[in-house]
């Protein structure tokens, strides 16, 4: 009787709606992606946007009707507890119930935080578990819902994975880090896992026999963002405390459940068509996160509404965001750009442009100073004349006049640099020890933890290391530069190694097919980027002999560009999740339009934009007939989208198709896609020959390295007319007969 009674507890514990929705985040990181601005505080509390990380999945949560959330960590915990306690989650009438959970100083991996879950006892029903670095506007709570009903009549579905399908290159999708998902397409069922690297690329997914056989239809999907929310059963944390080998969530978890033999539990995909959800993982993701908040895709979780930080923002043209307290000082000559926010009690000086970067609050950035793609943390000062590209500045940070800090680069809170100093790309500084003891001192009773200890005696070595006369940082700097290179031993295998790492950084484009191969003779060389930058993207050694740097600063794009730039890189953005959501072409003209209202750019570079990425989505296939079929139905489905752009200028769309296909790989299918277009009706015979006799279709005004192509392009251009004159003649002797 006993048993039974336990049984039916059991069931009332799954069929119940009554109990409380629970939430486990796991708050550290369990790696060093953001170093050394993790050195002194926990990566769940580096600012996104003006508000701690941690803040950003608490509010994700909140939308989600989580009533109770048990926040597990180890590195920095004491900050991590401080950080709760004085936020407005702490207040009665928050709604949710936070208990920050201070894990043992063995906790070294996910694997080792779900033991100690399980130890605790902590969990009494299905929970949703997240890293603490979400945001996301997914309602988990539909979710929940499902794997509930799925627990009904299979007791062994003990977990379903949050997904969201995206393109090839979204830019919130890390390819050293993603994944390959064998799915049943009826259930949704996860069949297999498996997980993708950059180095050592993946080129080969091996799928169990027994996988294929034991189902007759299944998905193979490369193109999904893991969201890493996952809504599980009780029985996770055991099994954890059952196989001490698993480490991974994902790579070590989710594949052994699905490879066992022994386990026989079923673990399910939840594939949302709907919502934002992504982790900041990485600088790179960071960067790419921090973009998406700013252009709204997160909505209702933007600046100027459901601000976690509870700061005060106004949204202007542009999706440029100030304090609604009037408390920024900006100079008349200072531009704004898009995507740009500023925080309460900044000031900026005569022309200073922020341009597509977030500056924190009581900043100065005195007058001249360029800030394109950058984060500026809280209490920064950057002087006259400087440089900031594609880096992420911490707080508290002083950069002097004449500093050029070019892309991806990172410096760490309460630094001192310059002046005149140029780094090199993705150069990383830290203060030094002393200085780091002279500004903050540890509370009494306070144990430093492992994590701790760890980077402080990195810290020993990179200062045993730095040579200050090589690599001078200025006058009265109290930094230290972190070398480049890879360590003398690391396992290559693994997914934090040296080069893999390198496709997670902020400003890298190692994500691009194109460098993906390079080789271990390539990390040595410098390469310059098309600023003029030197880019020695991964060694640098601190004993090296080079004694020099370039002092002179690249050259700056005029504003004009800049925004152009700009545009079409939302543009570009905007039409790649339409492609990827599958959105009504409605829908994206509309989205397109705004775009071009809040950068005031004309017509034709909207026209040149929706050109180019529709000729992109266009697959090269071998065979006339299958590129035919495939253009006609890329053309057929998006090809109107040319035309509600605004107005309708059949000439120019053949211009734009000859400027894009000019300088692409899509050049031997120019003539396909112009006789797509002109059986699709959205191109005319009269169009044709008026491109055809433009100065545009001669490629007059076009560098000499195109002007070959763009005489191809008119060559074909010239043989179809001759085919409209022949039709012309052959119609002509039909009359006569």
């Amino acid at each position: 009787m006993a048993q039974k009674s336990a049984a039916a507890g059991k069931e009332h514990l799954i069929d119940s709606d009554e109990e409380v929705l629970q939430a486990v985040v796991l708050a550290d990181s369990f790696n060093k992606r953001f170093r050394p601005l993790t050195t002194q505080k926990p990566r769940c509390l580096l600012p996104v946007c003006n508000a701690p990380l941690l803040d950003w999945t608490f509010e994700s949560l909140a939308l989600a009707g989580v009533q109770e959330i048990f926040v597990v960590c180890r590195s920095h915990a004491s900050q991590v507890k401080k950080a709760i306690k004085d936020s407005k989650w702490s207040k009665p009438g928050s709604g949710i119930k936070i208990v920050p959970i201070m894990t043992a100083k063995e906790t070294f991996s996910p694997g080792d935080a779900m033991r100690d879950i399980y130890t605790r006892g902590l969990v009494t029903s299905d929970f949703v578990l997240v890293m603490g670095d979400l945001i996301s506007n997914i309602r988990i709570d539909e979710v929940v819902r499902v794997h509930k009903e799925r627990r009904k009549t299979n007791k062994d579905a003990i977990m379903t994975m949050v997904v969201k399908e995206s393109g090839v290159q979204h830019r919130t999708r890390i390819q050293a880090d993603s994944a390959v998902f064998v799915l049943q397409p009826e259930t949704s069922e996860c069949l297999y896992y498996e997980p993708i690297s950059g180095h050592p690329p993946t080129t080969t997914v091996r799928i169990p026999r027994e996988v294929l056989a034991g189902h007759s239809e299944v998905e193979i999907r490369n193109d999904l963002i893991d969201c890493s929310i996952d809504i599980c059963s009780v029985e996770v944390p055991s099994l954890f405390q059952d196989n001490f080998d698993y480490s991974d969530i994902r790579r070590d978890f989710v594949h052994g459940v699905l490879t066992s033999d022994l386990l026989m539990k079923n673990v399910y995909c939840y594939v949302a068509t709907e919502g934002y959800a992504a982790r900041v993982k990485d600088t790179k993701s960071y960067d790419s996160v921090s973009k998406d908040i700013l252009s709204r895709w997160t909505f209702p979780l933007v600046p100027d509404d459901n601000h976690p930080g509870g700061h005060l923002y106004e949204q202007l043209r542009g999706n440029k965001y100030l304090p609604k307290d009037n408390s920024v000082s900006l100079a008349r000559t200072c531009k704004i750009g898009n995507n740009t926010l500023i925080g309460a009690s900044s000031k900026l000086g005569e022309n200073v442009q922020v341009l597509s970067s977030v500056v924190g609050q009581n900043c100065v950035v005195d007058s001249g100073t360029t800030i394109r793609d950058a984060y500026i943390f809280d209490g920064t000062k950057i002087g006259a004349n400087c440089t900031v590209t594609s880096s992420i500045i911490g707080a508290g940070v002083t950069i002097l006049d004449h500093t050029y800090i070019p892309r991806g680069c990172l410096i760490a809170d309460g630094v001192i640099l310059g002046p005149h100093v140029t780094l090199k790309p993705f150069d990383r500084l830290t203060k030094r020890r002393e200085a780091i003891a002279a500004s903050s001192e540890p509370s009494k009773g306070s144990n430093e933890d492992d994590d701790q200890e760890e980077e402080d005696s990195d810290l020993d070595e990179i200062e045993a290391g730095y040579d200050a006369e090589a690599y001078p940082l200025g006058q009265g700097s109290n930094a230290v530069l972190w070398p480049q290179g890879p360590p003398e031993e690391e396992d290559e295998d693994d997914v934090e190694n040296h080069k893999n790492l390198s496709y997670m950084r902020i400003g890298d484009d190692s994500w691009d097919p194109a460098v993906l191969d390079r080789d271990e003779d390539s990390d040595n060389e410098s390469e310059t980027s098309d600023e003029g930058e030197s880019s020695d993207s991964f060694a640098y050694s601190a004993a090296s002999s080079a004694t020099s740097l370039p002092l002179g600063v690249p050259t700056i794009p005029t504003s004009d560009a800049i925004a152009e730039s700009e545009f079409k890189a939302e543009v570009t953005q905007s039409l790649e999740r339409a492609f990827a959501e599958d959105h009504s072409v409605d829908n994206a003209a509309v989205e397109l339009k705004t775009l071009r209202m809040a950068s005031n750019v004309p017509f034709s570079r909207v026209r040149e934009a929706v050109v180019a990425a529709i000729v992109d989505r266009i697959k090269i296939v071998d065979g006339a007939v299958p590129q035919r079929k495939e253009i006609a139905t890329v053309i057929t489905r998006w090809g109107p989208l040319i035309d509600q752009i605004g107005g309708i200028d059949a000439v120019e769309t053949i211009s734009c198709l000859q400027l894009h296909c000019a300088q692409s790989p899509r050049l031997p299918i120019f003539g396909q896609i112009l006789a797509a277009l002109y059986q699709a009706d959205f191109v005319d015979e009269d169009d044709i020959r008026a491109w055809h006799a433009s100065p545009t279709a001669m490629g007059v005004g076009q560098p000499e390295s195109r002007q070959e192509n763009y005489q191809k392009c008119r060559t074909i251009g010239s043989h179809m007319i001759q085919q409209f004159d022949e039709q012309e003649s052959e119609e002509d002797d039909d009359d006569d007969e």
